[in-house]
């Protein structure tokens, strides 16, 4: 469902140069797997004998077996759709090659012969086998096969399989309709300087597995895991990767069974190290996801792939998942998830934001910077950009103007707060009723104040940004704008007034983000700041458009009316980023959130996300500049174009 595949690692027990034993296992292993709904499932490089039988490689009896081991293990997952690869010695034309099999449904659906042979210090695979360099590209005679031949791949007869093809590419259309292409890697292939996988990624492979046997040293596991995890980002890929384990022979090394899945650049799913008995790893990967970024990001388009293409083959089928279970989705995708982290992260997007700034405000040879101040989130955000900008250029924070401009819905706690803000950052701050001036807009336009309605709240909204604009004129200075990307998405803003500034550090940090960096600004602050900050980050999120209530608290709460903003920058990310369709969107949703929104919360907010996100595309064809922080921006200059009169319906 929705291009969801579960993959498997697994490193069995095994005995070296004992097929019957290791036979039996990989079955054993595989049979789980395939219980748990694996599609696919990787053993390590050479389990069916064992990676360290040296010259035993070259004893009949030994590679004979191998082959009956091989047909054992098809015959046991005859009625399977799940693709198992083993690794085995194997004899085609004339030459012994260290292969990967590809088994499904009873059927050896082709092999891959390694490429890279390593010779140096511990290894020397030369010795033994072949490089399948040659038979990959189809450029030797054998066969039947002219040299130089680009028609398919090199066919091998394989005894009790008939004709199979060599190849290291397949092709899939899986069971929920997303094309699943695999790359095949083998152990030293991945450690070149040009890995095979980086040409099948280009020619569309968004799976990649590596059969493998590496063994331990010291610092190579994390050397072995930084690879993995940078191979499958460059590919935009997920990657399959299961290395022998401890029960290899240890005449001369010792191997520590390292079973990892990544998917872009994210390690999904790790083995602990020097397990004595059978592992497996699972995850559960987006195939979707990867396939629609690649239409949107990376270097993947206009490659020439018909080479690859042409020795391509195929499986009947994959079986995605229904339900999530090895994966987690982040309910809080724009916010860093590490907490060991948090420092660092929120310091580059800081100094995003204020380099920005800097650069506009010394472009424009501004004399002050001007700031509404509401004393809400995002406004606090933009004071404190500015106040460390303005130590950045070592200039005096009293050429900071921040703004009070109370109407009819600012309460007493969130003027209190933008008052105490602005006096212990030292900006200078000025107070302008806005009431006078509404009320008179009012009757100017013939509207009765006891009307409610949008043109009561735009009113105020323009009025206060007609103040900063003026202000921002007469004393020679820019306007900096607070608007945040929750509010860019939905549209939840003025047209032409707080949607307007002259430079708009926010625009690219969700709602979400803007709280994280807020909270982790009061955190690194002297105790009175911290204690305005926090009391902030406590006052539910308003434009303070509307009347207070009898208490004189906030009446206007932004997320009754729209959903949480937690829910809207989920639904955000993976609309914008990964093309997710609603359907999608609200499977993710119902996993992310379980137990914490119900599924009619779920669904209400994704019905505004869509409705706003389309309608309000105006707002965001003509958004003034800002900074891009993250990997999503909606700047019609930067990540996102699109018509500001397109229908919706489909997507609801």
């Amino acid at each position: 469902m929705f291009g969801f595949y579960r993959f498997a690692s697994v490193c069995p027990t095994l005995k070296v140069a004992d097929t019957a034993y290791n036979t039996a296992e990989i079955i054993r292993c595989a049979s789980e797997a395939i219980k748990n709904d694996a599609a696919i499932v990787v053993f390590p490089e050479l389990c069916i004998t064992g990676y360290t039988c040296s010259d035993l490689f070259h004893q009949e009896l030994l590679l004979k077996k191998s082959v009956e081991s091989l047909s054992k293990i098809a015959t046991a997952f005859a009625d399977s759709d799940a693709v198992i690869a083993v690794g085995l010695p194997l004899r085609m034309f004339g030459c012994l090659y260290n292969c990967a099999a590809f088994l499904q449904r009873g059927k050896l659906v082709a092999v891959t012969p390694k490429i890279h042979l390593p010779n140096q210090r511990e290894f020397y695979e030369k010795r033994h086998f072949s490089s399948g360099r040659d038979l990959l590209r189809g450029t030797v005679a054998c066969a039947g096969v002219s040299a130089g031949n680009a028609a398919g791949a090199v066919r091998c007869c394989v005894e009790g399989f008939g004709d199979v093809p060599v190849t290291n590419f397949f092709t899939v259309k899986g069971e929920s309709g997303s094309e699943v292409r695999i790359g095949v890697e083998l152990c030293e292939d991945l450690w070149t300087a040009v890995p095979p996988s980086g040409e099948l990624a280009l020619a569309g492979a968004n799976v990649i597995v590596n059969l493998s046997a590496s063994d331990a040293l010291v610092g190579k596991r994390d050397y072995r895991r930084n690879l993995v995890m940078n191979q499958s980002a460059r590919c935009m890929a997920a990657y399959v990767y299961s290395s022998a384990g401890v029960h290899e022979s240890t005449t001369d090394m010792v191997f520590s069974g390292h079973l990892m899945i990544a998917e872009n650049g994210t390690m999904m799913a790790e083995s602990k190290p020097f397990s004595r008995e059978s592992e497996i790893v699972y995850a559960d990967i987006d195939v979707e996801r990867l396939n629609m970024q690649r239409l949107s990001e990376g270097s993947f388009q206009g490659y020439d792939s018909r080479e690859v293409y042409a020795r391509a083959a195929s499986f009947d089928g994959l079986r995605s998942i229904d339900a999530l279970k090895y994966r987690f989705v982040c309910p809080t995708p724009f916010v860093p998830g590490n907490i060991e982290t948090r420092d660092k992260s929120c310091t580059e997007i800081f100094n995003i934001q204020c380099a920005g700034l800097a650069k506009r405000l010394e472009a424009s040879h501004s004399k002050r910077a001007v700031i509404g101040l509401s004393g809400g989130l995002d406004s606090t955000l933009a004071l404190l950009v500015v106040a460390e900008t303005f130590k950045l250029l070592k200039r005096p924070a009293t050429e900071i103007l921040a703004l009070t401009m109370p109407g009819f819905g600012t309460t007493k706690r969130t003027k209190s707060n933008a008052v105490k803000q602005a006096e212990l950052l030292g900006v200078e701050l000025r107070t302008v009723d806005i009431q006078k001036a509404c009320l008179q807009h009012f009757a100017d336009i013939g509207h009765d104040p006891k009307t409610l309605n949008v043109t009561y709240e735009n009113v105020q909204a323009r009025e206060r940004t007609q103040i900063l604009m003026d202000i921002a004129n007469s004393e020679g200075g820019i306007v900096i704008g607070t608007g945040d990307l929750s509010e860019i998405a939905l549209g939840w803003s003025t047209y032409n007034a707080d949607h307007m500034s002259m430079y708009a550090v926010n625009c690219d940090i969700p709602k979400t983000l803007v709280r994280h960096i807020v909270d982790w600004y009061a955190d690194n602050s002297e105790a009175e700041l911290k204690a305005v900050l926090k009391d902030i980050l406590d006052t539910p999120v308003s434009p303070e458009l509307l009347p207070a209530d009898a208490n004189g608290q906030i009446a206007q709460k932004t997320e009754s009316i729209l959903g949480a903003y937690e829910i809207h920058d989920f639904y955000l990310y993976h609309f914008a980023k990964y093309g997710a369709a609603p359907q999608k969107l609200l499977f993710l949703a119902k996993y992310a959130f379980a137990g914490k929104f119900s599924d009619e919360e779920l669904e209400k907010a994704l019905a505004v996300f869509v409705r706003r996100f389309f309608t309000q595309q105006f707002k965001r064809s003509c958004i003034p500049d800002g900074p891009k922080v993250g990997t999503i921006s909606l700047s019609p200059r930067a990540d996102w174009r699109m018509p500001s009169d397109s229908s919706f319906s489909d997507w609801l």
